[in-house]
């Protein structure tokens, strides 16, 4: 058998639904197995950076393997950006780039490329594969890498002559499966001593995904509040009492007013790395005269920036649930708190992004998540939009790639079929990978596209405002209909141009659509974005 065929047979072990890439010369054999692979469909996006996307969402959202394939030479570069993005967040996918033939290295080859040194900084684990023999085994040896310890992408080079050499049919190794890091027993014990001794309060990021309920219950049982970073908006509920709000980027002043107050003694970090978004450019005032506590499985995050006085290293899930037995044992029990109205903002009649935002947002369902790519619109919805169902928000704002959250889309809705997805987006986006609407339409994926059209690189424009006080003209861009762009491609779209079309008749006929749709909001909006500190840090720099 060809060594590629074990390869989709050992993936096909693994329940590996999806595959999301380009098919080209280098990769052409693999693609040719899945002919005779019916349980894995291959999902052709349009361009590879779109495809990584994809598949980094499908992992996030399926809490599985994802795969992702290109070409050797730009198939595999145009794929980096995704890996480094699934590196940021944490997530399991496996990179599978084409390479061309051994004998042929070094020669000027079609499209050479030695992939696997640039894949090394930003994955786990990266390898070109010489040999037929060694094929399944480096992949089942990456997959390992990716789905144990700290979660992470992978990065495997199948030069087509290995792909293509037979071998003899071998035993597929037995598909790995992630086992919880386990906190040690002693420290959590000491930890919730000093937890239950002091005044403090929570400090949430994005590693509380599938943790929310004994992050609630911790919280209750100590009676602290919860303030969260921009990337874990959506997982604690509005109408929370003890939510504070968010810290970091586009965060809220009641937030920020209680950790500049001191009156906490402890802080307890919860799955946050404290990167710079999370903290408001690494704020010194959120660990000042306090006790640092900090719940990570990726050890490496402890001390980055600020001194840990208690580093407690193990799954959220495991570490939190048994933070609560120790308290238990000491005494202390769950609070339970009743919800409160939801806090909700004023829509006023001006047309703006802050009213559009939230006005969309009562019409749309409740239950629906949004793949929030990055623009000026970003901060509104970090600082605005409420939070209607749990992990509702999927926002990129720490690797910040521009395009991301249309590819996420997809992959999310793939992952959760029966849960509405929005991809908020804006035109620089759109134009970067706005043809993946006709991905979605080939494969009748139901996301609703919103892309708010406003000409220019918004949050460019903003930003050179408030820092150098000026913005050149080439930030703008030529005014693009891109309703007739989705007409153009047979995708149902609708425009709204004021307040007074955001309505239900609007959006009628592009919520009834069975597959994707775009509503283009178009807007310039010359109010200044709650971007929080983030243009006074950078305005720090050569002064």
């Amino acid at each position: 058998m060809k060594s590629v065929r074990a390869v989709l047979d050992y993936l096909v072990s693994g329940d590996v639904s999806y595959i999301f890439g380009i098919p080209a010369g280098s990769v052409n054999a693999f693609f040719d197995e899945l002919y005779d692979t019916p349980s894995i469909t291959p999902v052709i996006a349009k361009h590879e950076g779109a495809a990584s996307y994809m598949a980094a969402a499908y992992a996030k959202y399926s809490g599985s393997l994802s795969v992702c394939i290109g070409s050797s030479g730009p198939g595999g570069t145009n794929l980096v950006t995704g890996a480094a993005n699934a590196m940021r967040e944490h997530l399991p996918v496996l990179f599978l780039t084409g390479a061309v033939p051994v004998d042929t290295v070094g020669l000027n080859a079609s499209q050479e490329l030695h992939a696997d040194p640039l894949y090394q900084s930003v994955t786990k684990y990266s390898q070109r594969v010489d040999r037929a023999e060694d094929l399944l085994p480096e992949i089942h040896k990456a997959v390992e890498i990716a789905l144990t310890g700290v979660p992470g992408p992978v990065h495997i080079a199948m030069p087509i002559d290995v792909q293509l050499s037979s071998v003899t049919p071998p035993a597929l190794p037995a598909f790995p499966e992630r086992l919880p890091l386990l906190p040690d027993d002693e420290k959590i014990q000491k930890t919730a001593e000093k937890l239950a001794g002091t005044s403090g309060f929570i400090f949430a990021g994005q590693g509380i995904r599938g943790s929310v309920e004994d992050v609630l219950e911790l919280a209750e049982t100590l009676e602290w509040q919860i303030i969260t970073t921009p990337q874990a908006k959506g997982f604690i509920p509005d109408d929370h009492p003890l939510l504070k709000g968010i810290f970091g980027f586009a965060g809220h002043e009641e937030a920020s007013a209680f950790i500049h107050s001191n009156e906490a003694e402890t802080i307890l970090v919860l799955g946050s790395s404290l990167g710079e978004t999370a903290t408001n450019n690494w704020n010194p005032n959120l660990a000042a005269n306090r006790t640092l506590i900090q719940v990570d499985y990726d050890a490496t995050v402890f001390n980055r920036k600020y001194p840990v006085d208690m580093a407690v290293h193990g799954d959220i899930n495991v570490t939190v649930s048994s933070l609560i037995t120790a308290l238990n044992q000491l005494g202390q029990r769950q609070k339970r708190m009743a919800a409160f109205p939801q806090r909700s903002q004023e829509i006023t009649p001006e047309y703006n992004t802050q009213n559009v935002l939230l006005s969309l947002q009562k019409i749309l369902p409740e239950n629906t998540r949004y793949t929030v790519d990055i623009g000026e619109f970003m901060a509104y919805v970090v600082h605005y939009m409420n939070v209607r169902s749990t992990d509702s928000f999927d926002i990129n704002v720490h690797f910040g790639a521009m395009g991301s959250g249309i590819g996420s889309a997809i992959g999310a809705k793939l992952a959760e079929p029966e849960r509405p997805v929005v991809s908020l987006t804006g035109d620089g986006c759109f134009f970067m990978h706005g043809m993946e609407l006709l991905t979605a339409k080939e494969y009748n994926i139901p996301v609703l596209f919103i892309v708010m059209n406003n000409a220019r690189l918004g949050m460019v424009h903003h930003g050179h405002t408030l820092q150098y006080k000026r913005a050149h003209e080439r930030f703008g861009q030529e005014a693009v209909n891109i309703t007739a762009m989705a007409a153009s491609l047979g995708v149902p779209s609708a425009s709204v141009h004021s307040m007074e079309d955001v309505n239900e008749d609007t959006l009628g006929e592009v919520l009834k659509s069975s597959g994707p749709a775009v509503l283009e909001i178009s807007l310039v909006d010359d109010n200044v974005p709650p971007m929080g500190d983030r243009v006074k840090f950078l305005s720090s720099f050569g002064k």
